[in-house]
């Protein structure tokens, strides 16, 4: 069999920036071992497999190195540019998912990719498993939880920069990951000896309303570049803090990336841009 296949550096408009995340279009559905055996392959945090099945309509799958996830946003970006991009698409695409409902995409007219996602707001956790607590290097102010992960909110930029954690512990989470938060950041406030592990050049100089980190050690890998999913409860959750709708995201990692969002009730609006890496073909 023989597949195309693309690589895709989503939120970021620089190669070798953001996430990373390979798309593979299908004509019909393949074996499920198959899928996970080329993600494996692929070793990228995401691979996306579409599929056609109306005009502007596709059905899409995600698949770590280690299984299956139920809900991709830096990948689903990833399917989208290859869609406006390569295939000729315009105007809305909806992606049908198995677990999470419907995702609306548009491209707007500044060239960045525009995602609705449900609202996934987190809950406080009152009682906070061990294995948390153990995992990070820094106590958090306030624990919540949604369907996908832990959020552990720090008590700022130079914190969630500078957090240790324990792959070993955050595994017993499982099924769930973890992200680590704090609101604002601002060139000039953070630590360079800090801040020089991570994407210095999209840190420094640069304002955001929130900052985060995400592992998932159970899921996928130790930490993940940039997690558009996980802006559909982070989003929220700030807009509530900081009274606005509209907000700017940073996710530090050594590839770091940027996310737009928007918050509508029951919807988050998750924007960014992205550039092609790889095009090439899978011989299987």
């Amino acid at each position: 069999m023989e597949f195309a296949i693309y690589v895709v550096d989503t939120f970021t408009d620089t190669q070798f920036k953001g996430n990373s995340a390979a798309v593979v279009p299908l004509s019909e559905w393949i074996d499920d071992a198959l899928m996970q055996r080329i993600a494996a392959e692929n070793n990228l945090s995401e691979t996306a497999f579409i599929k056609q099945i109306a005009p502007n309509r596709y059905e899409i799958r995600w698949f770590s190195p280690l299984t299956e996830i139920d809900f991709c946003g830096h990948a689903t970006l990833a399917s989208s540019f290859i869609l406006f991009n390569h295939f000729d698409i315009t105007g809305e695409i909806d992606f049908v998912t198995l677990e999470v409902g419907n995702l609306s995409v548009q491209q707007l007219d500044n060239g960045r990719i525009q995602m609705r996602f449900p609202n996934q707001c987190p809950e406080v956790v009152t009682d906070i498993p061990p294995a948390l607590i153990d995992g990070l290097s820094i106590k958090p102010l306030t624990v919540m939880k949604n369907r996908q992960a832990y959020f552990a909110v720090l008590a700022s930029a130079n914190e969630v920069l500078d957090v240790d954690y324990k792959a070993e512990h955050l595994k017993l989470l499982a099924p769930y990951d973890l992200v680590v938060t704090a609101s604002g950041i601002c060139g000039s406030e953070v630590n360079a000896e800090v801040s020089s592990e991570f994407s210095v050049d999209s840190v420094h100089g640069a304002e955001y309303d929130f900052i985060s980190r995400y592992f998932w050690p159970a899921n996928g890998g130790d930490e993940d570049p940039v997690t558009g999913s996980i802006h559909a409860g982070l989003a929220p959750y700030w807009s509530q803090q900081l009274n606005k709708n509209e907000l700017v995201a940073y996710q530090a990692s050594a590839r770091g990336g940027i996310l737009y969002c928007e918050h509508k009730d029951d919807w988050v609006l998750v924007s960014g841009s992205a550039v092609l890496y790889l095009e090439g073909k899978i011989f299987v």
